[in-house]
């Protein structure tokens, strides 16, 4: 055996023979361990702990909450993740997954070959857990919105300490709107709002993690209802939808918050809209962002196009690997993960769902699509009702 080797020792404790010291005397420790291991200098000081912590990746956090009692103070503090914004570092995406046959949400890390996590029960009413619903990301706050027995309502999942809470809700309540994450905070725009006139709404609002309250931004300068949002060159796009006479909209807009203003882009989805005829049951646009480039995937045609920012037009890239024109857009889920693009939906040769993650050449055009499972449940079916990306 070698002077590396552990012997195991008698007396209740645990003997070691480490490398020898300066004086050739070998240093042997002895006695029963504490699991937080006090006698790790490093680690002795909360902060040194927390800087090391923090570097570390979001999948591993549930690891380390069962390495100690200490491991489990520092990790469920939520210190975290300020301290990883301060440090510039960004974290690994997690996906936010509600599908079909799932009764419960789920969390993954498209990236890591960790299982999924079950979140907890939703405590909601019967009505919203059976009905439809609109997820997005703030921070590391998860927002759902769906209709309760009681009207329009929304819960907010928390990372930190893993549980569901009630609210806020919106000044306008509303559904069918177009939303974005927004880097530290998300918006909201449009959408119907609540009442016998189902008014279809203009108004925005920004919903702030760190004090869990929304405030109200300048109207759009639209009405749209079924729309997409987005989070492009530092700017907030609403892009698509109907407006309050049920007629397709192929404009856009952007909201510059350095001139709380917002600007009109005319028929910036004019492509892909105009010739659809059978509107009334397609899904709002699918789009993601990756390094301030804006995708679409046309679900009528199963392409994947890139937005031409200077020509205000769309350069068809390849297709998918993903049945999206199965149910006209309807249960695929389109998103941005870092620097990748993320798709998930019903797989093309029928055998359930799929998820892949793709980083666009633009130069080449080459797509290099990366199959990374075929779903993430037991009794996943290929449909997505909700999904959310957070980035903490």
């Amino acid at each position: 055996m070698s002077d590396d080797d552990a012997d195991a020792g008698g007396g209740g404790g645990i003997k070691k023979r480490s490398r020898s010291s300066p004086d050739d005397r070998p240093i042997i420790i002895t006695g029963p361990q504490d699991a937080d291991y006090p006698y790790i200098p490093l680690l002795g000081n909360d902060d040194l702990a927390l800087l090391i912590l923090a570097r570390l990746p979001l999948s591993d956090h549930p690891s380390l909450r069962l390495v100690s009692r200490r491991h489990r103070r520092l990790v469920s503090s939520g210190a975290l993740y300020p301290l990883r914004r301060s440090l510039g570092l960004r974290g690994d995406p997690s996906v936010f997954l509600l599908a079909g046959g799932e009764p419960r949400w789920r969390s993954f890390d498209p990236r890591s070959r960790a299982p999924p996590r079950v979140l907890p029960v939703l405590p909601s009413d019967t009505c919203f857990a059976s009905g439809d619903k609109e997820s997005i990301c703030a921070g590391t706050h998860l927002l759902v919105f769906g209709k309760e027995i009681g009207g329009l309502a929304v819960w907010r999942y928390e990372l930190v300490p893993d549980r569901w809470a009630r609210g806020p809700a919106m000044a306008d309540p509303r559904c069918l709107f177009g939303s974005a994450n927004c880097g530290s905070f998300a918006c909201i725009a449009g959408g119907i709002g609540e009442g016998p006139r189902l008014e279809v709404l203009n108004s925005v609002e920004m919903y702030c993690p760190e004090t869990r309250s929304w405030t109200s931004l300048p109207r759009m300068m639209k009405r749209r209802k079924l729309c997409s949002g987005c989070f492009m060159d530092g700017r907030f796009y609403v892009i698509g939808g109907k407006d309050e006479h049920d007629r397709h909209l192929t404009c856009g807009e952007f909201f510059d918050f350095r001139r709380n203003v917002w600007t009109l882009v005319r028929d910036m989805i004019k492509d892909a809209q105009s010739a659809i005829t059978i509107a009334t049951s397609r899904s709002p646009p699918l789009l993601a962002v990756v390094d301030d480039e804006l995708y679409k995937l046309e679900a009528e045609t199963n392409l994947l196009k890139v937005y031409l920012k200077e020509g205000n037009c769309w350069r068809e890239l390849g297709r998918v690997p993903v049945w999206a024109d199965r149910s006209r857009g309807w249960g695929v889920a389109f998103k941005s993960l870092g620097d990748e693009l993320l798709v998930m939906g019903s797989s093309m040769d029928g055998g359930g769902m799929v998820i892949c993650t793709c980083k666009p050449d633009l130069v080449s055009g080459v797509l290099d699509w990366r199959v990374l499972g075929n779903g993430v449940g037991r009794r996943e079916g290929p449909f997505v009702f909700n999904c959310s990306v957070m980035i903490a």
